[in-house]
């Protein structure tokens, strides 16, 4: 008769170890905490998503993140750049009239939920977190059908379609803006990204400077459109750029992909053009006076960093820029124009005595600056913790 002690592989403690190790390992892998994260097409989107990935990671740093989007928006690039994992859903838009696309909608939709809960079954996902746009809508009636705790994010003051719906399955709710018109919605701010959030802009100022080829004893009025620009932005400032160089304003002119404008060179006092940047933080650092768009991000961005503006909302949609400006425009940290006032008159009129004028500046930063959020990524990292039944402390 053989003696277990000759043949250690046979040895029944060690089989015992070995099903006690393998236990734990299964118990580990129930415990670790998993999270679907729905978002795409947009910059206002998959930004703010990714922020908050950050911040579960660093709350979590064993926390299993998969991303659902769009093969044809930014996140197709954005997302596995920053080391997450992204599956695609079909693209489902909500027809806006009767048409073709339209009859081929619940079909699209049906596919869209049952890859999206194809995802979330695989992932084991603990909570679904939903940031609008096309792939939130099946990614939320997925969750339902699998039944998955489903938290929702929107970023505008006037929510979209898709969250709209999501929030009817949802008491974790979380916006921006305080006006935005979600029931029982909680107001966190916009995750940003930590380039904006630890932003110190004396720090950065001189490296930013340099970076634009900017000069230290001017003041800088940075004028951008977002990613694709803004043509009433970018024909109005290049007319005016003598009368603003007249008043010792150098410019920096971020006029959109593909919508470069032409500014005669002056190196006392630059009028620099780019079409886009991917420093904004150096953009931020350098300039006394912004004028642009009234974007969820940017409006969110220049309140955290204290910068104040003059906002140009988009004349097309539904309205949303205008209100997402309200608030910080009625505290004095902004002002609203409206895209036709913008011309090189109102340039020279309004633009160049304001940016002249240090103590208005001034006042109106810290104003900006109060209306600012720093910490939403956290914030609402945290309340994904408790939608997941997780300890958020």
């Amino acid at each position: 008769m053989n003696d277990p002690l000759d043949n250690p592989a046979d040895d029944p403690m060690d089989n015992l170890v070995d099903n006690l190790v393998d236990n734990a390992a299964g118990d580990a892998v129930k415990d670790a905490l998993s999270v679907v994260l729905a978002g795409g097409g947009s910059a206002g989107h998959v930004n703010p998503l990714l922020a908050t990935a950050d911040a579960l990671r660093e709350l979590v740093p064993d926390c299993n993140i998969v991303v659902l989007g769009t093969e044809d928006g930014l996140e197709a690039r954005l997302v596995p750049e920053r080391g997450y994992d992204l599956e695609f859903l079909p693209k489902a838009p909500f027809p806006r009239r009767p048409n073709a696309a339209a009859l081929k909608f619940p079909a699209s939709m049906r596919r869209a939920i049952s890859r999206a809960a194809e995802v979330i079954r695989g992932a084991d996902a603990d909570v679904v977190v939903g940031f609008g746009g096309y792939v939130a809508t099946p990614a939320y009636l997925a969750a339902r059908r699998t039944d998955t705790p489903i938290v929702i994010h929107e970023q505008n003051a006037r929510p979209g379609l898709a969250n709209r719906l999501g929030a009817r399955f949802t008491e974790h709710v979380a916006t921006t803006f305080d006006t935005t018109p979600l029931r029982g919605a909680r107001v966190v701010g916009l995750p940003m990204r930590t380039e904006i959030t630890e932003l110190d802009r004396a720090a950065l100022r001189d490296e930013g400077l340099s970076h634009f080829g900017l000069r230290a004893d001017r003041t800088t009025l940075l004028v951008f459109g977002g990613s694709l620009g803004a043509q009433r932005l970018n024909d109005a400032f290049p007319a005016a750029a003598a009368e603003l160089r007249t008043a010792g304003v150098q410019v920096l002119h971020l006029t959109g992909a593909g919508k470069a404008v032409d500014v005669p060179e002056d190196d006392d006092c630059p009028y620099v053009t780019r079409e886009y940047s991917d420093r904004m933080d150096l953009a931020y650092s350098v300039a006394d006076l912004a004028v642009c768009r009234a974007g969820a991000g940017t409006v969110s961005e220049l309140t955290a960093v204290g910068l104040p503006a003059i906002y140009v909302p988009l004349p097309i949609g539904n309205g949303e820029q205008r209100l997402n400006a309200a608030d910080v425009v009625a505290a004095g940290g902004g002002l609203l124009v409206a895209d036709a006032d913008v011309t090189a008159e109102w340039v020279r009129e309004t633009v160049v005595p304001l940016v002249a004028d240090r103590e208005r500046l001034d006042q109106m930063s810290a104003e900006a600056a109060v209306m600012g959020t720093r910490d939403a990524a956290e914030v609402l990292a945290r309340l994904v913790l408790s939608a997941a039944g997780r300890d958020p402390a």
